[in-house]
């Protein structure tokens, strides 16, 4: 079999993230820091800061905000040429505006992503040959979730790497304000089935796929639901755990000063992806958790580090060599 172009390819919407600083509302607020931001693009993002040939595909519109989230991922290193590129009069990005409340009031997030080019992104829009040239294609439920275009798509991208032989890695990522549980639930189990690598927050497992129990045994009911090969369930301040039917592994998260609790979870899909690709899942489970405490110690959805500081930090942890 010919060599695949990308190590990874993922399939999304990228957004404009508008926050304003800690302790500000945002109904009170003079300034805003603009971020581009989204799940798929901040794991790409990260993979290609660590060397992995990475793409993002997604509608943008052409117009400079289009460009500005361009922009950053060619400056990581991720691979654009697939993007489709809006030009209508309606083309737009979506934006989320963000408040970082301290106890008792946590983060507020209001969206403005309704109709975005991204969301109107469908089956026919996408360079199939493009998209599947690559050893691992990543989804998420937030973009089935955004419109019945996004739903078809994802369907699609699914069914069409199975015929192709591709892997495929999936992340949960439940967003209560984008559809309820039971939709979720319709939706996503049957695109989950067998897939090589399924992300679910501990919580997500409970209220979509019904898992109950220890982390252990949700695990289990993950692995039993929808036949995935591997299960990496995050576990919040606990850390992570990496479930295949015989061998069960837990990392705890990194103490770290939490400047930006955004992102974290794409950090770690893609240290343990980065794993996956290396051949060693059990050492991608403890990059994630590493890098997961990099994102929240870092402004902005996307991590910015390198090869070399990821290995730095891993060897200054002797607990994740375990």
């Amino acid at each position: 079999m010919a060599e695949r172009a990308f190590d990874v390819t993922t399939v999304g919407e990228m957004m404009l993230r508008l926050s304003v600083p800690s302790g500000v509302r945002l109904e009170t607020a003079t300034q805003l820091d603009l971020h581009p931001a989204g799940a798929e693009a901040n794991l790409a993002s990260l993979l290609a800061r660590l060397g992995r040939r990475a793409r993002w595909v997604g509608g943008l519109p052409a117009n400079p905000l289009g460009r500005f989230a361009a922009g950053h991922l060619r400056a990581a290193g991720v691979d654009v040429g697939a993007v489709v590129w809006d030009s209508g009069p309606t083309a737009r990005m979506g934006a989320y505006y963000v408040e970082f409340g301290a106890p008792p009031r946590g983060i507020q997030v209001v969206y403005d992503r309704a109709n975005s080019s991204a969301a109107r992104l469908g089956p026919a829009d996408v360079n199939w040959d493009a998209l599947l040239d690559t050893r691992l294609l990543h989804l998420t439920g937030i973009t089935a979730a955004l419109s019945p275009a996004g739903r078809a798509l994802v369907e699609d991208a699914v069914r069409r790497a199975r015929a192709a032989g591709v892997p495929v890695s999936f992340d949960i990522n439940y967003r209560a304000k984008l559809w309820s549980t039971a939709e979720a639930r319709a939706a996503l189990e049957p695109l989950v089935q067998g897939v090589d690598l399924l992300f679910c927050g501990l919580a997500d497992a409970g209220r979509i796929f019904g898992c109950a129990g220890a982390p252990a045994e949700m695990a289990q009911g993950l692995l039993d639901r929808t036949g995935a090969r591997h299960v990496i369930m995050s576990n919040g301040e606990n850390g992570a755990h990496l479930w295949d039917g015989r061998q069960w592994r837990h990392r705890p998260a990194r103490p770290t000063t939490i400047l930006d609790r955004l992102g974290a979870g794409d950090a770690l899909a893609a240290g343990v992806i980065d794993g996956w690709l290396a051949g060693d899942l059990p050492r991608g489970l403890s990059q994630g958790v590493t890098l997961a405490a990099l994102a929240l110690s870092q402004k902005g959805d996307m991590v910015v580090t390198t090869r070399e500081e990821l290995e730095a930090l891993m060897e200054a942890d002797s607990t994740l060599a375990r």
